[in-house]
């Protein structure tokens, strides 16, 4: 068949330049059949030609999808039935004769049947959002280190909003909205989810059965949970490619900060960017077809969501709790009481008797011990006082540090662990921050003992200023005799 440049030419010196089909076929070495079909017809056509007989693989392609069918149940992802495997199963065992090739077509068919059809979908303002995780890599204090991305993307006008956990638990996930919906200013509709754990306590098609959690934050902003059909992730394609979008231009080069929250909040500054300078085909930009998307949202509640799960503890005589299979302490004077526990996606905050104390949130196995809880005990035992106070001083700090130095330079480990139980036992009494400054002025004189301590520390901490009009009042000084004269009734 001739390419329609050819077919142009051919009528174009014929109809224009009068040239004769002898001729035609002459210069363009053509037959002249073929010059008269082109200039009847105007425009190369195909002429429909009877499928082709094919008596081995009409033969063959019944057993081949017989065996697929028996083999299916016994294949997994990986160990999966393959053209190959086939063709040796049908030669060496049932002696057909058969091609690879022919083998390789009758799966390839196969697999076009049973491939999925996509349906275009329609994005409606405000109506629905797209919500997951995804695993990222992060250099956080200089240490590399896996980090989960959780990203929810309004389908409408395409605004995502990202943040970065250390863990991919349902505390995360449930924190992730309340973000989320709060950056964004209101709630969508409806939020598209796979089946995962955070949020689906059992799947029993095609309903839901969601976790406690999960179903006190839908019914807190009121929306509507849509799951995806189990092991069908590209039914909610947008956040999917999204997520893998958001890494390769906005977490590569790998970002580096001091904190997962400095990162996350570097990653949402440069996704708001974005939108303000990303078009559509009609040359409108994502924050503005957000702005016609936020006007169908519904409002946000009066308080956000308690994302952070409760847990009761019980403080053991070590002033020590667990939670989650982590050791943490807390002040020494809440030991054998009961506390409360909200455990969030990176802190840990306990209370009891009215105050509150807040932890970095521990893997399992994990010990969290601050010794400058357990003051008031050290101050009373030298002993434990030796064996934690490197721990200890690496806590308090300067001058602390330098001066457990100096002690096991001059006295030794024993006695410098007995000193400084005295040490802490004027921090209990005076406060850390006055001790702290009569260690420094101690150090400062070359001394470590405690009589160097004790005179700072009776000192007068605060002085009066005088007005300049009373500088040169005298006040006399009373004598001990003068009030024995007022005792007695007389004049002093």
């Amino acid at each position: 068949m001739l390419r329609m440049d050819q077919v142009t030419t051919i009528r174009e010196l014929h109809f224009a330049h009068n040239w004769s089909v002898r001729r035609l076929a002459r210069e363009l070495k053509l037959s002249r059949n073929t010059i008269r079909k082109y200039l009847a017809e105007g425009a190369p056509r195909r002429n429909a030609l009877k499928p082709r007989a094919r008596p081995v693989r009409e033969k063959v392609e019944p057993r081949i999808r017989e065996l697929c069918e028996e083999w299916s149940g016994r294949t997994t992802a990986k160990q999966r039935i393959t053209a190959e495997r086939l063709h040796r199963e049908l030669t060496r065992v049932e002696k057909c004769e058969v091609g690879l090739t022919v083998v390789r077509g009758v799966l390839a068919d196969m697999k076009r049947e049973a491939a999925e059809v996509y349906i275009p979908l329609v994005h409606r303002p405000g109506e629905e959002a797209q919500v997951d995780f995804f695993e990222v890599v992060l250099d956080v204090r200089e240490e590399r280190q896996k980090a989960w991305m959780f990203i929810l993307r309004l389908m409408f006008s395409g605004r995502d909003f990202a943040w970065l956990y250390e863990r991919c638990d349902q505390i995360s996930f449930l924190e992730g909205h309340v973000r989320a919906f709060r950056h964004f200013g209101g709630v969508v509709w409806r939020a598209v989810y796979d089946n995962l754990k955070p949020a689906v306590q059992k799947v029993v098609v095609p309903r839901r059965e969601l976790t406690e959690r999960f179903q006190a934050l839908t019914s807190h902003y009121l929306f509507e949970p849509d799951f995806a059909r189990v092991g069908e992730g590209h039914d909610k394609g947008g956040v999917e490619a999204r997520g893998k979008g958001i890494r390769l231009a906005h977490l590569t080069p790998i970002p580096t900060g001091e904190s997962l929250e400095e990162i996350s909040q570097q990653l949402v500054a440069e996704l708001d960017q974005r939108a303000a300078e990303r078009v559509d085909a009609g040359r409108r930009t994502v924050l503005e077809k957000f702005e016609e998307e936020r006007r169908r949202f519904r409002p946000l509640p009066a308080t956000d969501f308690e994302a952070r799960r409760v847990v009761p503890v019980s403080i053991s005589s070590k002033a020590t709790f667990q939670c989650e299979g982590a050791v943490y302490s807390v002040p020494e004077h809440w030991a054998r009481q009961r506390a409360t526990a909200l455990v969030g996606p990176s802190n840990v905050l306990v209370a009891c008797q009215g105050e509150e104390v807040l932890k970095r949130r521990r893997g399992k196995g994990e010990r969290d011990i601050e010794y400058r809880h357990y003051l008031r005990e050290l101050s009373r035992k030298p002993h434990a006082v030796r064996q934690v106070a490197r721990e200890l001083v690496e806590e308090l700090g300067e001058p602390f540090k330098m001066l457990w130095k100096r002690l096991e330079e001059v006295h030794g480990p024993q006695e410098a662990g007995r000193i400084l139980a005295r040490f802490l036992g004027a921090i209990v009494a005076h406060g850390e921050v006055t001790v702290r400054v009569a260690v420094e002025r101690a150090l400062e004189a070359g001394r470590t003992d405690l009589l160097a301590l004790s005179r700072t520390l009776h000192e007068p901490r605060w002085t009066v200023a005088v007005p300049a009009r009373l500088t040169a009042v005298e006040i006399e000084m009373a004598r001990a005799s003068d009030y024995d004269v007022l005792l007695a009734g007389g004049e002093a």
